[in-house]
């Protein structure tokens, strides 16, 4: 990755952090899911409405770090108004690029490819999956 697409991406994770889009609780989810991560006390909760197979909210609430809220909130971005196979999907690439399969960043993933560089990291592995981790319950149960 060229200097200036690392220093974009970096300012996207910091603008996710400190503004995070759906991070609310909204009043009519029908699914909530929590994920944790015990060895540094992050907490996600993943509220979505699904009617139909089709995602029509989703949102986010809890305590995490940096990587933690801002791979949350680009996650509401990414699913909002998806189909759940769509959502399984984009899970699936997500998980691949920051994972140890080696997989690039696939260019569907849009702004999500600011986490490509997480994989050198194992111990932050963990942080960028947290929401994604809470969500594939409600996707796996949607199958």
């Amino acid at each position: 990755m060229t200097r200036e697409v690392n220093d974009l991406y970096r300012r996207i994770v910091l603008e996710h952090c400190k503004r995070p889009r759906n991070f609310r609780v909204p009043p009519d989810a029908n699914h909530k899911t929590c994920s944790d991560n015990p060895l540094c006390g992050d907490h996600i909760d993943v509220y979505v409405r699904l009617e139909q197979g089709a995602i029509l909210d989703i949102a986010f609430a809890g305590e995490s770090c940096a990587i933690a809220k801002a791979s949350a909130s680009l996650m509401t971005e990414a699913m909002m108004g998806r189909d759940t196979a769509h959502g399984r999907g984009l899970l699936q690439k997500f998980e691949q690029m920051v994972g140890a399969s080696g997989a690039g960043p696939d260019p569907e993933l849009g702004e999500l490819r600011a986490f490509a560089d997480v994989r050198d990291f194992p111990a932050r592995v963990q942080c960028a999956m947290l929401a994604w981790d809470a969500l594939r319950t409600v996707l796996q149960a949607e199958t």
